[in-house]
């Protein structure tokens, strides 16, 4: 009996697991779901953004799919730059590790935010979105 319970531990711990994989299985298979309708998109924990023209739409990763979105055209911004932690950086030697962000101010003067955990995920989009936003203004 001892054993048994020894083993209840590990166990729990396999369950958790499991509930755990799964969760990221359904959050995979909703993004996989929504990204279809953009030309260009991205996943990661943080955020899912996805690109369709001139507009971008991001948002939280949910089970069900991505739920608090947000909307800009490229005509709109004014500003465009990468951050981490929250602070601007040299873009010929990014840091390695952070919280990285797509940080874009609009010409109405608000800012938005666009997370990434990968900086160089973030890397290739900011410069995208500078060739695209180049283009269009």
């Amino acid at each position: 009996m001892v054993r048994g319970l020894l083993w209840l531990p590990l166990l729990a711990v396999f369950i958790g697991l499991t509930w755990a994989g799964w969760n990221e299985y359904r959050k995979v298979e909703a993004y996989k779901q929504w990204a279809t309708q953009f030309e260009r998109a991205k996943f990661d924990i943080y955020a899912a953004l996805g690109q369709q023209g001139d507009h971008l739409t991001w948002g939280r990763p949910t089970r069900s799919g991505v739920v608090e979105t947000e909307h800009i055209d490229l005509l709109q911004v004014e500003r465009l730059w990468m951050a981490v932690n929250g602070q601007h950086i040299d873009l010929e030697q990014p840091p390695d590790r952070g919280r990285f962000s797509l940080e874009l101010t609009l010409k109405e003067g608000k800012k938005k935010s666009i997370p990434f955990t990968d900086g160089q995920i973030a890397r290739q989009w900011f410069d995208f979105l500078v060739r695209e936003w180049s283009l269009k203004s």
